[in-house]
């Protein structure tokens, strides 16, 4: 059973998503929050698999409560799943930059909402959804003053570097096999490795060191 959180500062989106979540046989919501402080307080004591985070919100928005959640105590974290719309994607790159491992555009189908939940807490990362990929693209160009340097990419193989590049490009592991003709359980184990070597918790934060060394260039 997969624990869920959901925050959003609107009471009827929250219990929206909270309901239609609760409906399903394998989530569990937990818990809920109006606001950035509540939501790293209810993560705290609930301990949840997946929080649901929005990102405009009073008292501390969704990337910063993000950034708090990953800095707590202890090595078990949630996924984060951000939830955006086009007029916020000023906030996407830097919600990467601060461990959330997805997102999910505010109008989405409620089956899209579900699926997402389900990925981001198999550790996937929803990275693939094109209109993704054209966010972190943009984003990408303004890397943070403390962009990792190249160099840390070359305790990898060149199969690995293969692979990385393609989940940079947003690529499923299924997508990734197809690509390079491989087992998917042979990509799953190159993703792995890549994880370890780099010392990165998921996809999305495999994702942003690729951009941010310049392995992979935006547009490219």
């Amino acid at each position: 059973m997969t624990r869920v959180v959901v925050v959003d500062d609107q009471a009827m989106v929250r219990e929206g998503f909270s309901a239609l979540l609760a409906a399903q046989p394998d989530l569990d919501v937990v818990g809920a929050a109006a606001d950035g402080l509540e939501a790293v307080h209810v993560t705290r004591t609930m301990e949840p698999d997946v929080v649901l985070m929005d990102v405009r919100m009073p008292n501390l928005n969704g990337i910063e409560a993000t950034r708090r959640i990953m800095d707590l105590p202890g090595s078990r974290h949630p996924r984060v799943l951000i939830l955006t719309t086009f007029d916020l994607d000023d906030y996407v790159f830097e919600a990467l930059r601060a461990g959330a491992s997805g997102f999910l555009l505010k109008d989405a189908r409620s089956a899209d909402l579900v699926q997402a939940v389900r990925v981001v807490a198999s550790g996937e990362g929803l990275l693939a959804p094109t209109v993704t990929r054209r966010l972190i693209e943009q984003f990408a160009r303004r890397p943070a003053a403390d962009t990792r340097p190249a160099q840390n990419l070359r305790a990898l193989t060149p199969r690995e570097t293969e692979v990385l590049t393609l989940i940079a490009a947003g690529l499923s592991n299924g997508e990734i096999a197809t690509a390079l003709v491989l087992g998917e359980q042979t990509v799953k184990t190159h993703v792995g490795r890549i994880l370890g070597k780099l010392a990165l918790r998921d996809r999305a934060q495999a994702v942003v060191l690729a951009y941010e060394s310049g392995l992979v260039r935006p547009g490219g």
